[in-house]
């Protein structure tokens, strides 16, 4: 379970950072993206927390 969470918070970023949003889609979005991180990160291992936080990271460069 763990891995799809893991899928679907690289792909919630993903949407983030590629798509053409205004900025109130862009915080709705980012905020789906850190739900998503959340959850994986509940069941992640050492090596997935990683992931996840450089996951955050992105959102957080990419809102600034």
């Amino acid at each position: 379970m763990a891995n799809r969470l893991m899928e679907q918070a690289r792909n919630a970023v993903n949407r983030l950072t590629n798509g053409q949003m205004n900025q109130q889609q862009k915080q709705k979005e980012a905020q789906v993206a850190r739900n998503v991180i959340q959850s994986a990160y509940n069941e992640s291992d050492p090596q997935e927390k990683q992931q996840l936080q450089q996951l955050e990271q992105q959102i957080d460069q990419h809102l600034k």
